[in-house]
């Protein structure tokens, strides 16, 4: 969006429990010159009356976008709770309207209010946000001794956190919830996850968590290359040694999208997001059940925003966004697919092929000579039980190619 006026017309104001009372005097007078106020029902009861119009956030919330742009120029104030810039609106916001022309007054955030509330160091927390998303999200931070601090998405977060912590083997693990913080309503209260029993709890709330991790909890390694078990899988896996060498020719960096295709149990996309909060990957199988399958293993390890697309590819190619990095763990002998994925990769992207067939490494061998790369072949072998005494098992030899678009 473009605007020829470069003066703040757009006040972003966030507002805690204590209301008026814990606002800047420049704060209020922003709400007080809009004249249109938009918020949540409670957010305009806490900083009301208003001269101007005050409007509540309309279903889907989405729906306010157009309703705020539609006003540009003129004086229009967004409430928001605590830090709007904090998994919060204004930055969503400052999507559409260039900064220049917003004016913001954050309110403290709620973690800064939990940390405060529980001597905590908030720079040594992992800060989650559970509102409006998947609780498995917290998977990946649940890491022995770590400290959590998430948002709720309703009074039954908590309980429901307690359940997954206690399926998980962190059963040992403080929780506190700190209800309404900063307002007459603020309550704080303790359980341990296995004896989990608080009752009503306020809608508005934090959870903190002091990780406990029992001897066989499933905390998930920060390495790539987690062990084979940890995916449900019907054979169509990239090994975990494999998988290793995979992910380190295809180099992730923050916010990169990965094309993964032929994704079979998802392995590799899984690992991909789990290097970076900010990851993307869209897996692409052609079969629905291994899809499904796929998207039940992100679920376990606390990925679920990964994508599934079930289809055969290049056709399902088609129309996605381009990609910063591609694998292709099957399906590479497919016509028109190299080629598809080769010309969709961004500059300076990664491509990355593993092949375990003759016919395959011919593919690879006739892309090595079209775009270049480096080509490796990787053999690996298990110890296994030969009756009573143990002896070597080599696994298929992998033939890899891999190679950066210019």
């Amino acid at each position: 969006m473009s605007s020829a006026s470069q003066t703040p017309w757009l006040f972003i104001v966030g507002i805690g429990e204590d209301g008026r009372a814990g606002l800047s005097a420049t704060a209020i007078q922003a709400i007080e010159g809009a004249g249109l106020v938009f918020g949540g029902k409670r957010h305009l009861e806490l900083a009301g009356p208003f001269p101007g119009e005050a409007r509540p956030w309309p279903s889907p919330m989405t729906d306010v976008y157009p309703q705020i742009l539609a006003h540009q120029g003129e004086k229009v104030c967004v409430l928001a709770s605590g830090d709007p810039f904090h998994y919060g609106i204004g930055a969503e916001l400052a999507k559409l309207v260039p900064a220049e022309e917003i004016s913001a007054f954050p309110h403290v955030s709620a973690f800064s209010l939990a940390a405060a509330r529980l001597g905590w160091s908030l720079p040594d927390c992992a800060c989650v946000s559970l509102h409006g998303r998947a609780l498995e999200r917290i998977v990946p931070h649940l890491q022995p001794d770590a400290r959590v601090l998430a948002l709720s998405w309703d009074g039954t977060t908590p309980e429901r956190l307690a359940s997954l912590l206690n399926e998980r083997g962190f059963g040992g693990s403080d929780i506190t919830v700190l209800e309404a913080m900063g307002g007459p309503r603020e309550r704080v209260l303790r359980a341990q996850a296995d004896s989990f029993d608080l009752g009503d709890i306020d809608p508005l709330n934090v959870i903190a968590v002091r990780i406990v991790a029992a001897p066989e909890a499933h905390v998930v390694p920060l390495a790539s290359g987690l062990d084979d078990t940890w995916f449900e899988n019907d054979g169509q896996l990239t090994k975990a040694e494999i998988r290793a060498i995979t992910l380190s020719a295809l180099a992730p960096r923050a916010g990169n999208l990965l094309w993964d295709v032929g994704a079979g149990a998802g392995s590799v996309s899984i690992e991909w997001m789990l290097r970076h909060p900010a990851n993307r990957a869209i897996a692409v199988e052609a079969r629905g059940d291994r899809a499904e399958r796929l998207l039940r293993n992100a679920s376990h390890l606390g990925v679920p925003d990964v994508k599934s697309i079930v289809g055969k590819a290049p056709d399902a190619l088609k129309d996605l966004p381009r990609p910063d990095a591609i694998f292709i763990g099957g399906g590479a002998t497919g016509d028109g697919v190299i080629e598809a994925c080769w010309e969709a990769l961004k500059p300076g992207g990664r491509f990355v092929i593993n092949a375990v067939t003759l016919e395959t490494e011919h593919v690879l061998n006739t892309c090595f000579a079209r775009y270049g790369g480096a080509m490796r072949r990787i053999a690996v072998s298990r110890l296994d039980p030969i009756g009573s005494l143990h002896g070597w098992r080599p696994a298929m030899p992998v033939t890899q190619w891999w190679a950066t678009k210019p």
